[in-house]
């Protein structure tokens, strides 16, 4: 039998040359070998056993082990047929590790092994495995630090103001795991707020990557997005490279300009959504990711479905939580703190400061700013740079948000201004009393006019009266 299995393994040989191979072939191992048959004798040992142990081949071979080896459990092997692995040994000043299994022959044991290695070698292992963990965590933490979110909703301009509602709903989206569509036009902070949902959950200290669609070619957003294999296509990195999706895992990444994804590609992504696996490109395998989707658009997704530029299904998936920044022009209240936190920024080191004259910020509380906070950060930014002493004025604002002021697009005049206020403080004082004619009577006390006058102004300030 035993020549049968040897003749399978070494075609063309016969029984001597047999032998000889297999010889030599346990005589090359690395691994200190011995071995011994069904009644204990050892058959065999090779180089690498005598230099771990110092015991020669002539003084153990053809002999019991345990006669030489009076310790050996190599023989408990022989008769229980267990396996034992890591098993330590010390013979005088020698130390080393051994597995030991039994051979096995149509199910019945014919002898067996004993593996042994050096505990010089197995520490000088154990400590380039330690390194390589070592190396492996170094680079999670810096991978976790390129990919760091660094905003919070306390760090929102507007959280007590006019985003005070959207602010509230972040914070409740940001203890759940769903997916969250943020929408509002270009510059009004989305990528802030999804960086304060991910710094608000439970996965803040895993990686926050940000992906702008509409940034990335068509022909590699799959790529970058799922990866792909070494070979996929010409200038494919050797060993391949990890998609963003696997980057991203177990933490969130942030889809920016969804709506700019192709159709087919829509479909692609969600595939991975609902089957929470990727497949990188050139591959057959797929790999299972634990990652929160958090996507972003200025564009209206609707009108994209009714013209089949946007799947149906994958809006549905993604805008579970929806929130919707309103741009700056719908809250004008934020305008002054945003202001000021951008000259704050500008101070150097408190030693000097930059100030905004009152023409100057009322220029900036009336205009629309189309493209937002960004828009009006630049502004800001130029005005910085032209001011001379520090004290900014009209004209170092930038020349078309200057010129518009004059051309009485957005600024009152001085008697439009004392009009509207006069109109208020009407208002807000009839509020107080009442509306019949007694109440009007304190109203134009309050004020210091005469009913009658009170009646005319009010009637010219259309404000209704009984």
């Amino acid at each position: 039998m035993e020549g049968s299995l040897l003749s399978e393994v070494f075609p063309g040989l016969n029984e001597s040359e047999q032998n000889q191979w297999l010889r030599a072939a346990i005589m090359s191992i690395h691994d200190g070998v011995l071995i011994i048959d069904e009644e204990g004798i050892v058959r065999l040992v090779n180089p690498e056993y005598t230099r771990i142990t110092g015991v020669s081949p002539e003084e153990i071979i053809g002999k019991e082990l345990r006669s030489v080896r009076p310790k050996a459990q190599l023989r408990e092997t022989l008769n229980d047929g267990l396996t034992r692995v890591g098993i330590y040994r010390k013979e005088g000043e020698v130390e080393y590790v051994v597995d030991m299994a039994p051979i096995l022959l149509n199910n019945e044991i014919i002898g067996a092994v004993s593996i042994c290695k050096g505990l010089t070698e197995v520490h000088k292992l154990s400590m380039e495995l330690k390194k390589n963990k070592e190396k492996i965590s170094q680079l999670k933490q810096q991978m976790n630090s390129l990919y760091e979110a660094k905003y919070t909703f306390e760090q929102i301009i507007g959280a007590k103001g006019g985003l005070q509602e959207t602010v509230r709903l972040g914070s409740k989206a940001a203890v759940s795991d769903l997916p969250v569509l943020i929408s509002g036009e270009s510059g009004t902070g989305k990528e802030l707020f999804a960086q304060a949902i991910h710094n608000a959950s439970c996965r803040s200290d895993r990686p926050f990557v940000p992906v702008n669609c509409a940034a990335i070619p068509a022909s590699l957003i799959e790529s970058e997005l799922f990866g792909y294999e070494e070979g996929t296509f010409t200038s494919a990195k050797k060993g391949g490279k990890m998609g963003l999706f696997e980057v991203a895992h177990e933490g969130t990444i942030f889809l920016d300009e969804i709506g700019e994804l192709s159709y087919e590609l829509q479909a692609k992504l969600l595939r991975v959504l609902e089957e929470k696996k990727v497949r990188r490109v050139g591959s057959t395998r797929e790999k299972r990711i634990n990652v929160r989707v958090i996507a972003a658009t200025n564009r209206d997704l609707h009108q994209l479905i009714e013209k089949n530029h946007f799947r149906e299904d994958l809006f549905y998936r993604l805008n579970v939580l929806n929130l919707y920044l309103k741009p700056l022009r719908e809250r004008r209240e934020d305008i002054p703190e945003i202001i000021h936190s951008i000259l704050e920024k500008s101070s150097y080191n408190n030693l000097f400061r930059y100030e905004l004259d009152d023409f100057a910020a009322e220029i900036l509380q009336e205009h629309d700013w189309v493209g937002n906070v960004r828009e009006l950060k630049n502004a800001m930014d130029y005005a910085i740079c032209m001011t001379e002493d520090r004290l900014i004025k009209a004209r170092h604002l930038p020349e078309s948000i200057y010129k518009e002021s004059f051309a009485g697009h957005n600024i009152r005049s001085l008697k439009e201004t004392t009009e509207a206020a006069e109109r208020d403080k009407i208002i807000s004082t009839l509020n107080q009393f009442g509306d019949d004619v007694e109440d009007k009577k304190k109203v134009a006390e309050i004020l210091g006019i005469s009913l009658a006058t009170l009646y005319n102004k009010m009637k010219k300030h259309r404000i209704n009266y009984k």
